[in-house]
């Protein structure tokens, strides 16, 4: 082992970094004093309650919406939706290739096919063109995702899907806050989801929310929420299948407080992405996710998403350089892989064989797979930081290019 080498924390040396990151989930008296009203009431559960009440309203304000349903994942959010449209055996939905695994979860779970298509190479969004050249008669909805709070191109992704009579559904998990040409997240489609895990924006441990204008849609998927229960049912009146999806009072409460940082929180995530980038730009084979000129000023930054290109780190491979990076004291991961390449597309192993759909065609999906493959991600909360800890990101990825490639 050569000298450099010997120097990486991951080899015994000291790490680069010294101090922490900004903590999360981050919470204080806010939290806690909500949490506390809503132990001390007795009314825990959103029937009897006003948390979640509230928290819907301020939430619908926020993403300039007129309906939001708080539900208890971003996964179920997407599958109430799906459910609420009507998308059902035999639909076909469109979904990016490259996307977290709910993505596609949801629609199997309503009994309809996932499409993938590819994704811009830059913005690591749906590309537009592709979502068009997939459509066939089968095709019920579209699920554009806010790739790490960057927006898709809803201008092209609503019209096509306008011309074709297909629902737009935003996942809009990353989006929390953010925009597109001005204009919120969300606001777009028949129906947008957020999530609030643990790790998101905003966060209650696990939760979600569905927003959308359409009264009907709304009042729909309160019904499937709520095991198919009408608001103030008193007689066990079940119009409709649904499931147990409710958000509770403690959820609602923590999220009231949360709602009161984001934009805060944005301005700086945004300021140190920013500085980041004109840092990592510097660094020969890290290439860092390219916002479009109208995500810029909109852009959440849920992740800081790069590419590595292990030719110019000496051709360590990826996940080796994510644990160096790590041991430096920077907290990073790979990203997860291109749908069709996660083991249960490999197999077809899904809750009923889909015959007729190909998922192994990679060149189908080049973008897609060149992301699965080679990028890199930080978590959002290390952008809460000073400009020293983007020093320290860069710096520590400096530090391991030139170990690597002594």
């Amino acid at each position: 082992m050569n000298e450099k080498m010997s120097k990486l924390a991951v080899n015994g040396g000291i790490p680069y970094k010294q101090d922490s990151f900004p903590k999360w989930p981050y919470g204080d008296e806010k939290e806690i004093a909500l949490l506390t009203e809503v132990v001390q009431s007795g009314k825990w559960w959103r029937t009897t309650g006003r948390k979640v009440i509230e928290f819907e309203e301020k939430f619908a304000t926020m993403q300039e919406c007129e309906f939001c349903l708080g539900v208890t994942s971003g996964t179920h959010a997407l599958e109430i939706s799906m459910s609420a449209l009507g998308i059902s055996h035999g639909d076909e939905v469109i979904i990016p290739a490259f996307s977290y695994i709910s993505t596609c979860s949801a629609v199997i779970y309503c009994n309809a096919v996932p499409v993938l298509v590819d994704v811009d190479p830059e913005t690591f969004c749906m590309d537009p063109k592709a979502f068009e050249q997939a459509i066939t008669p089968k095709t019920k909805a579209v699920i554009p995702v806010h790739m790490a709070g960057h927006s898709c191109n809803m201008d092209e992704i609503c019209r096509i899907a306008k011309k074709h009579g297909i629902y737009v559904i935003e996942d809009a998990a990353h989006g929390h806050n953010g925009s597109y040409k001005g204009k919120k997240l969300g606001s777009f489609g028949d129906m947008a989801i957020f999530s609030f895990q643990n790790g998101k924006l905003m966060t209650c441990g696990e939760g979600g929310a569905i927003v959308t204008n359409n009264k009907n849609l709304y009042e729909q998927a309160y019904l499937i929420h709520g095991v198919g229960r009408p608001k103030d049912d008193k007689g066990y009146t079940h119009t409709v299948v649904g499931s147990t999806c409710r958000m509770n009072e403690f959820q609602g409460a923590v999220l009231l407080a949360q709602m009161d940082r984001v934009e805060e929180m944005m301005r700086r995530r945004i300021e140190n992405a920013q500085y980041l980038d004109s840092l990592m730009n510097k660094v020969d084979g890290i290439k860092p996710q390219k916002p479009a000129d109208y995500a810029v000023e909109g852009m959440t930054h849920y992740m800081y998403m790069f590419y590595y290109e292990d030719s110019k780190f000496g051709g360590h491979p990826r996940q080796e350089f994510v644990e160096a990076l790590k041991a430096e004291g920077i907290p990073a991961f790979i990203s997860f892989p291109v749908l069709s390449k996660t083991q249960f597309f490999m197999e077809n192993n899904f809750m009923g064989k889909i015959p007729g759909y190909d998922y192994k065609k990679e060149k189908d999906l080049p973008n897609a797979n060149k992301i699965g493959e080679k990028v890199v991600c930080i978590p959002q909360y290390t952008l809460l930081g000073a400009q020293k800890d983007m020093e320290d990101i860069a710096g520590a990825v400096l530090k391991i290019q030139e170990a690597f490639c002594q």
